[in-house]
């Protein structure tokens, strides 16, 4: 082959990678060092941080915990958010956790102004004798890898509602609240001994979708004549029952024996007193529709009001009749001197 027809050639090929390399050469300069090559999603999650600024909380808490018998001091809304994160599931809808938020702030302020204390070190105990509690290793060891996200959330909603409480006739209220509704609450003396005008029987259509909504208990016949102290040996045939403004049982009477309902629950440890009556054989069921006493707030019931699209408030207001949401600061004027934080 000839000199100068190899020399062409080459100068083909070059002209040829040249043009090839160009387009790059004009745009790598304008890669900045943060710019990624891969494309990023059009929507980002949203992410929450777990800290709670101990500026939020106008006093703090003395728990004391029930497996270690020692007290723990808490910001008030570290307190409030480790009740939620412990009285609700934590993938309820952001309202939801707001109401719980209103409702277990309410409890302890309530506690602290209006109660004694549960004794001389403790303000509260972390158990159903007042409100659930644990702490953040308990937390941790529960959801595991979900905890940020989990806690997150609880904590977004502590914030959002940071120093709010509810209130009737300027007291903070008793924020009775419970899991799932038979699609009514129960009027508070038609549980308890008391009437309290703000905890009324009031419609919760959307605890249908509870997975508690619905449950049966099987007692032997014997179990129950040995539990009530009564006979049955005709069967259930003279058994009476008579229902609350709430569709929950009041009184049930076995012949001449007559109880409450909340007797009956409490004794057979049934999920609601919201139940029927039924012998098969040698046996009875139980079939209960709800879960929890009934009075107050139902949780699954603020969770589809917030699917819904209903706001905190109103969920408060839809549970809590005629009840306002107001500082919590009008509150701490009464509170002892010990319980307020530096």
């Amino acid at each position: 082959m000839k000199k100068n027809h190899r020399v062409g050639i080459i100068t083909i090929i070059s002209l040829f990678v040249g043009i090839l390399l160009i387009p790059a050469l004009i745009v790598v300069p304008f890669i900045g060092k943060n710019d990624s090559a891969t494309v990023q999603p059009a929507e980002q999650k949203e992410e929450y941080t777990t800290e709670l600024p101990e500026s939020l909380s106008p006093f703090s808490i003395k728990v004391l915990r029930s497996q270690t018998d020692k007290v723990e001091e808490v910001p008030l809304e570290s307190y409030v958010a480790r009740v939620v994160a412990s009285e609700m599931p934590a993938n309820f809808q952001m309202e939801a956790l707001k109401a719980q938020a209103l409702a277990a702030r309410t409890y302890i302020t309530q506690h602290l102004v209006q109660e004694a204390p549960f004794s001389q070190i403790a303000d509260v105990t972390d158990t159903t004798q007042h409100q659930v509690y644990k702490g953040e290793e308990e937390l941790r060891k529960q959801w595991q890898h979900d905890y940020n996200k989990n806690m997150g959330r609880i904590a977004q909603a502590v914030k959002d509602t940071a120093g709010e409480i509810i209130t009737y006739k300027e007291e903070p209220i008793t924020a009775a609240f419970f899991s799932t509704s038979n699609g009514f609450t129960e009027n508070s003396e038609d549980y308890w001994e008391n009437e309290i005008p703000y905890l009324k029987s009031v419609e919760s259509p959307w605890d249908q979708k509870s997975p508690k909504f619905t449950d049966q208990k099987i007692v032997p016949i014997s179990s129950l004549e040995a539990s009530l102290n009564v006979q049955v040996e005709n069967g259930l045939g003279n058994l009476k029952l008579s229902k609350t403004d709430g569709g929950r049982v009041a009184k049930v009477s076995f012949g001449e024996q007559t109880f409450t309902g909340r007797e009956i629950r409490e004794k057979f440890e049934l999920p609601s007193s919201d139940f029927t009556i039924e012998q098969k054989e040698d046996h009875v069921i139980f079939r209960t529709k709800g879960y929890g006493h009934g009075v107050g707030m139902s949780q699954y019931g603020a969770n589809g009001m917030a699917e819904a699209g209903k706001s905190y408030k109103e969920i408060i207001k839809h549970y809590y009749q005629n009840t306002e949401i107001t500082p919590v600061d009008k509150q701490t004027a009464a509170l002892p001197l010990e319980a307020r934080m530096d």
